[in-house]
């Protein structure tokens, strides 16, 4: 199974030793810019009113996150034994803390979505994602889509559009790193005929720039504020 503490590097949490601080979970304007991810100005499929309700729900769910973080620090401050060390629970906190901070990610993307109909995800539903790109013991397996793993243009246009959904739609960080994976390991698969088009080239990389987002890697914004009226 992937690693936690190569998931927390992979989140710029780093791999604490026994007794090392544990960065607080990151906000999103903390995030640096990046180049690499370009506008995203697609209109959402769904209406303001999911949208709140999605928006009232991450925000629980970010509210349960921090009380997690919270409870987790407390026992690793205050262990039974003065001095112990608990690498199971200092690795729970890890994992946590990273959720924590692709949730905000996500929710923050939603309040662009909402405020200025961008970097809207394609779909507001939390689907299943169960993807162990490296399984041990056992040989690699292929991503567990619902699009048939067809490579004709039919095929490769329905995969990447559920790639693209799916990496917009994680909400933690495992998601992120196997979505991200499967992208990598799906996109050269398609027939040469059809590897350059258009429709599906968006899709991924339109996925991929919410993976950026999710990670971190591109800073997400509020938007300006409306100017002011004269009336």
């Amino acid at each position: 199974m992937i690693a936690a503490c190569l998931a927390s590097a992979i989140a710029g949490l780093g791999c604490p030793g026994p007794g090392a601080a544990l960065p607080p979970p990151a906000r999103p304007e903390d995030a640096p810019h990046s180049t690499l991810a370009a506008e995203d100005a697609d209109p959402p499929t769904y209406g303001k009113a999911e949208l709140r309700r999605a928006l009232i729900s991450e925000r629980a769910a970010e509210a349960t996150l921090e009380r997690r973080v919270a409870e987790l620090e407390a026992k690793l401050a205050d262990p039974p034994v003065p001095g112990a060390i608990n690498p199971a629970l200092e690795d729970q906190l890890r994992v946590t803390t990273a959720d924590l901070a692709v949730r905000r990610r996500f929710i923050a993307t939603l309040e662009v979505c909402e405020a200025a109909r961008r970097w809207c995800p394609p779909r507001l539903d939390d689907p299943a994602w169960a993807f162990d790109p490296d399984p041990d013991p056992g040989p690699p397996i292929d991503p567990p889509l619902t699009a048939g793993l067809r490579y004709d243009l039919d095929g490769w246009r329905q995969i990447a559009s559920e790639l693209h959904g799916r990496a917009c739609a994680c909400r933690t960080l495992a998601c992120v790193d196997s979505v991200g994976v499967a992208i990598d390991e799906l996109e050269p698969r398609p027939m040469p005929a059809v590897q350059g088009d258009d429709q599906a080239a968006a899709a991924i990389t339109r996925g991929r720039e919410c993976l950026f987002r999710l990670r971190g890697k591109t800073a997400i914004l509020p938007p300006a504020p409306a100017a002011a009226s004269d009336d």
